[in-house]
């Protein structure tokens, strides 16, 4: 089978293409699935890089897939040969990941994916729907008529968030960097939108609360924006961060707002082997697949690369200018 390895933690141009032996079912419960494509997150970057470890080499990266299932274990009762499915797992550790053709796995980890979308939207999915969905429903309990800011609105887990935080009823406020942007999280029904390059963001985030602040904030960016958050949330408000926060914040103004701070990483049940975790997550998928059926969520797919190029898609989200996902095409 066809497939991106890395031999040792690196730059992108480590990437080899090459062919590998096709994985097999192991266990009764196990399901093999012919990929079809592979999303690209900012995670894929650190994997690669080193900052986030892997135990064997040579490896296969990418947490993202989608693709048909060719073929069932004994003990499988949720799948059958031809279904379309899509899930979060591997890339990791010792889990080989989903730049390849082939991926087995447990069934318990899957997902059937959307109807309505095709297997490139699919694949650029469950990173940030799984990220979106906890930061906001599982760590900071996000209620209709509440408020809430999302930074870095037109991102990958930005723009996902966005549209799940209106599902629930909530009224968004979020930031963005050019009119491009803006008119982007406009449609996907912003309320109010904030160029942070000319426009003081607490400023804004308070005039438009009427000088309470926001009863949630996610954090899309880290570093210094964890700290210029806490100012602009309500006394006994709420945040939750993706990134881990330095030892440079100062958090004398959180702790006498009485801000409850919370931290989302949605890869710690695959990390340690969290299998209850992991079914969860699963269960999140098939909500997130009746919504984008329902056509009250949809993940915008930025571009489509082929398989062999791999490390291009690595460089341009390493170059922080990417709206949406990036996805490998791997049929």
């Amino acid at each position: 089978m066809k497939t991106i390895q890395l031999p040792k933690h690196g730059e992108p141009e480590l990437f080899e293409f090459v062919e590998r032996d096709e994985p097999v079912i192991e266990n009764p419960t196990e399901i093999k699935i012919r990929l079809k494509a592979a999303g690209v997150n900012p995670i894929d970057t650190k994997v690669r890089s080193g900052l986030v470890p892997l135990n064997v080499f040579p490896a296969v990266l990418g947490c993202d897939g989608a693709g048909t299932v060719e073929a069932c274990g004994s003990d499988v009762t949720r799948f059958k040969q031809g279904d379309e499915v899509y899930f979060f797992h591997g890339g990791v550790g010792d889990i080989p990941g989903n730049y390849s053709e082939y991926k087995v796995l447990d069934e318990r980890f899957v997902a059937l994916k959307p109807k309505t979308v095709d297997f490139i939207q699919a694949a650029s999915a469950p990173l940030v729907l799984l990220t979106a969905w906890e930061a906001l429903f599982e760590r900071c309990h996000l209620e209709k008529d509440q408020t809430v800011f999302i930074n870095a609105g037109a991102g990958g887990v930005g723009h996902v968030a966005i549209q799940l935080a209106k599902h629930v009823g909530a009224k968004v406020c979020t930031t963005v960097s050019n009119n491009e942007k803006a008119l982007f999280v406009k449609e996907l029904g912003a309320d109010f939108i904030i160029n942070y390059k000319n426009q003081d963001v607490v400023e804004a985030i308070m005039q438009w609360t009427d000088n309470k602040g926001v009863d949630v904030a996610m954090d899309n960016v880290g570093g210094a924006a964890i700290q210029e958050m806490f100012p602009a949330i309500r006394h006994y408000g709420e945040i939750v961060s993706l990134l881990q926060p330095d030892n440079t914040v100062d958090w004398s103004v959180a702790r006498f707002r009485n801000i409850r701070f919370s931290m989302e990483v949605m890869l710690s049940p695959l990390l340690f082997d969290l299998k209850e975790a992991q079914i969860h997550q699963t269960e999140i998928l098939e909500q997130c697949a009746k919504l984008i059926d329902d056509e009250k969520l949809s993940v915008h797919v930025s571009e489509i690369m082929p398989l062999e190029e791999a490390a291009k898609a690595h460089h341009q989200i390493e170059d922080g200018h990417t709206s949406g996902k990036i996805v490998l095409d791997i049929q």
